[in-house]
């Protein structure tokens, strides 16, 4: 009987990488670069759409869309296709679903955002703003009233278009605002706690104002809305009205007003003053005015001075 083989030990050494063929280890992916075909270095990877609320996979990266105001040449106001990450709001303790809707409305706003950024007091400032940039309303030197100012975000506008804050000499502007309503101190601004209605307001004014007169009278104005429709309407009329008067007492020859007024056409009788009274009179809504929001903005320039006593009003005719 033969004695028994002893066992051969197996020598185990590194394993070795690169070899012809490296699928049957893994199949389906690159051992040089870890990654599945097609994969190519330096690409990144589509992740699943942030178009609605922005949500995304954990890690995936989402871009902001570019507020208002940004120096880049890629910044874009809301509409223009960029996407911000939206920011949901839900209703607590104390808040109730229409505080928690505005509150997410704000959150979401980029105007309100570069409001806060740019040191504006209202995202209103760019309303006027961009009107103005269009239609170039306000010029270093002018002299100008704003009615219904606070919290004074078109009156910082104003002050800086005109330049009562470093201006000189004939190219000085001013800015008077009136309100009723406390709205703190303003560089370049007269503030006036105030109601325009009064019967002493146009007197005060005229005697802040060089000469006493004014190149333009602005209004944001709008009273508080009771819920019913046709009342709110009527209420932002009148005040509209109230406006367009007290301009055509103070305003120096060529000048313009604006107003805000509601969607659903602009009272007769206001149209119709200003036609009378200015050269042209159009409708407008500026892009940071909401577009689900009914509030439009009525401007009138060329205005043709006239002696107080023949100032036209066609409800009196």
């Amino acid at each position: 009987m033969s004695p028994p083989r002893k066992p051969t030990a197996k020598k185990f050494g590194p394993k070795k990488f690169g070899t012809k063929n490296p699928s049957a280890r893994n199949p389906g992916v690159n051992t040089a670069s870890g990654r599945p075909p097609g994969f190519k270095t330096g690409e990144k990877k589509a992740g699943p759409s942030t178009r609605s609320h922005g949500a995304s996979s954990p890690g995936a990266k989402t871009s902001r869309a570019k507020l208002p105001g940004t120096k880049s040449a890629a910044a874009q106001a809301p509409g223009s296709g960029q996407h911000a990450l939206h920011i949901k709001v839900k209703t607590a303790k104390k808040r109730t679903v229409s505080s928690a809707r505005w509150l997410e409305r704000q959150l979401n706003d980029p105007y309100v955002a570069a409001a806060v950024r740019e040191g504006y007091r209202s995202r209103a400032a760019y309303k006027l703003k961009e009107i103005d940039d269009k239609y170039h309303l306000l010029k270093p030197g002018m002299r100008i009233i704003d009615l219904g100012a606070a919290p004074g975000g078109w009156s910082q506008i104003a002050a800086e278009k005109v330049k009562s804050l470093d201006g000189k000499g004939a190219h000085r502007g001013q800015v008077v605002a009136i309100d009723y309503l406390e709205m703190g101190d303003l560089s370049g601004v007269t503030a006036l706690v105030l109601d325009f209605t009064a019967p002493d307001a146009e007197q005060t004014l005229k005697s802040l104002l060089r000469d006493g007169r004014a190149d333009g009278v602005l209004t944001d104005m709008a009273a508080p809305t009771v819920g019913h429709t046709r009342t709110d309407h009527l209420r932002i009329m009148g005040l509209a009205e109230a406006a367009a008067h007290f301009a055509a007492d103070v305003l120096e020859d060529g000048g313009w007003f604006l107003a805000k007024v509601f969607q659903g056409g602009t009272g007769n009788t206001l149209l119709d003053m200003l036609k009378q009274n200015f050269a042209t009179v159009r409708h407008v809504k500026p892009p940071a005015s909401r577009s689900d929001s009914a509030e439009l903005y009525v401007l009138a320039t060329g205005f043709r001075r006239r002696d107080k006593n023949e100032l036209r009003d066609p409800r009196n005719e």
